[in-house]
């Protein structure tokens, strides 16, 4: 079976949908990837320990406000990933264990671009939640997430590299991005060319723009499941997607 990678997205809001250039950049992305087996998603708008993962069936998550209300009418009713679940605990240690939720569905993070980049719903789907802030943590349940790209699952990490939301002044989609985003798009941009883990994981202190690109952290830290889960977390990603939305950066990435 081919090794899939692993990717590191930015999901943006539901009018990502009606966005054109962003959701063809998606769309061509998973086209260019072999077809998974099952997914396995990781989204900045569910955090809770221990790890913890979505209900097979339960409805959608609709975690957000002040959009059309067709977002709200919208369904993406993929097949439960039961086996992947199971997968999953089998390969978290004792320290790590995993619950079952018994309602909670995918929300937005996870919804958002799985519509756009598998919008026949047909692969199975499981969100898990991101059990802690610590970028060490984060890497190592990547790491142990790693033999499922073996066995055809696509492992996703799924935020937005920047995303200081109160300080944004233009709302539009093509708003010029704020100095803090480019300042901290860019820095990231080197780091991730570079391959140093150890810079992204200091970013609260070695980043320009902070806190501003990230005021809190949880768009930002799906990253290091992402570097966990790659073959040599020390090597560069490819940048697939670059550029802005609402001035925040949509810098996305796989790992082989």
């Amino acid at each position: 079976m081919t090794r899939l990678p692993a990717l590191y997205l930015g999901h943006g809001a539901p009018p990502l949908l009606d966005d054109p250039v962003w959701s063809g950049e998606l769309r061509a992305w998973a086209a260019r990837l072999p077809r998974p087996t099952a997914i396995l998603i990781v989204s900045a708008h569910w955090e809770s320990a221990p790890v913890s993962l979505t209900a097979p069936g339960a409805p959608l998550v609709y975690d957000f406000a002040g959009f059309d209300p067709k977002y709200f009418a919208m369904t993406y009713a993929a097949p439960p990933a039961t086996a992947l679940a199971e997968r999953i605990t089998q390969l978290m240690p004792a320290t790590e264990p995993v619950h079952q939720h018994t309602s909670r569905g995918l929300d937005h993070g996870a919804w958002v671009p799985l519509r756009i980049m598998y919008p026949d719903a047909d692969i199975p789907v499981v969100q898990m939640s991101l059990p802690s802030q610590d970028p060490a943590r984060l890497l190592a349940l990547g790491e142990r997430l790693r033999p499922l790209r073996d066995e055809g699952v696509l492992v996703i990490g799924s935020g937005f590299l920047t995303h200081g939301l109160p300080f944004l002044r233009d709302w539009s989609l093509d708003a010029e991005p704020p100095g803090w985003s480019v300042d901290f798009d860019l820095w990231a941009s080197e780091a991730l060319a570079q391959g140093d883990v150890d810079a992204l994981s200091a970013y609260t202190s070695k980043a320009p723009g902070m806190p501003y690109a990230h005021p809190t952290v949880e768009h930002y830290i799906p990253l290091f499941v992402t570097l966990g889960a790659s073959t040599d977390t020390g090597a560069a990603p490819e940048q697939v997607i670059d550029g802005y939305w609402m001035g925040l950066a949509k810098r996305s990435f796989q790992v082989a």
